[in-house]
């Protein structure tokens, strides 16, 4: 999707693993008022085809800057939730001509390799996302905003289970192999670093660790789980736009 002026400034977003890029409609409204919006299916999601796997974070990355090419576009600030942050942080070290500032959410520079994604690569091929759909949603809102918003919840969920099982167990892949820390601190952008304080999945130590490691980084801890554009929707937002100026 191609939201607001198009001769604003580019902002790239870009999605979580299993959703696409509907998780950011709370965001696009607001956002297109000062931006040039760009969202997009990561390849394995959405509309986007689902090649044979195994995926890299590498192929990802060439992924984006495919579309950034296609659009003509030089340059662009990227906001990036968990899987979409890896993806702003690939950008950010193997593409630093192509962005101006890079906002890496809830995510990590290494998820835990083989021993975490293997088994989930193994039960998505043998019984699809039905049966790790409870278990994401869990890890994903907190029980408050369980409650509070169950239809924006029921919404992911149905994400979740229309997801590619090929195209999910291929991008897991590309999560089990991804190692980033060594590297994230060529990263020569202006970066902000955003976190959910309930995240159980890439808690704040994980983005403190990425702030740490990038020269002149921020950090900011939201209260919320892992999908804190959701669940802190205004509070991600204005800082987004607090940040990108």
């Amino acid at each position: 999707m191609d939201a607001g002026c198009t001769t604003a400034w580019p902002l790239l977003l870009s999605h979580a693993l299993g959703v696409d890029l509907e998780m950011w409609a709370p965001q696009v409204e607001r956002l297109a008022r000062r931006f040039r919006v760009l969202r997009y299916d990561h390849r394995g999601h959405g509309g986007s085809d689902a090649p044979a796997g195994p995926y890299s974070l590498d192929r990802l990355g060439r992924d984006a800057v495919g579309l950034l090419d296609a659009l003509g576009i030089a340059r662009a600030d990227v906001v990036g939730l968990s899987l979409g942050g890896m993806v702003a942080l690939w950008l950010g070290i193997h593409a630093s001509d192509r962005v101006r500032r890079l906002v890496p959410s809830c995510t990590t520079a290494y998820a835990g390799g083989a021993a975490i994604w293997d088994p989930r690569i193994d039960a998505v091929r043998r019984d699809g996302t039905a049966g790790l759909v409870d278990g994401v949603i869990g890890r994903w809102f907190s029980p408050g905003f369980r409650d509070r918003a169950p239809e924006t919840v029921d919404g992911i969920r149905r994400k979740l289970l229309a997801a590619s099982p090929d195209g999910y167990a291929a991008t897991c892949a590309a999560i089990r192999d991804m190692d980033q820390r060594d590297t994230i601190g060529r990263i020569r952008a202006p970066v902000l670093v955003l976190s959910g304080s309930q995240d159980q999945g890439t808690p704040p130590e994980r983005g403190q660790e990425i702030a740490a490691a990038v020269p002149g980084a921020r950090f900011l801890a939201l209260d919320a789980a892992h999908i804190a554009n959701l669940e802190q929707a205004d509070a991600f937002t204005a800082a987004i736009e607090a940040f990108l100026g």
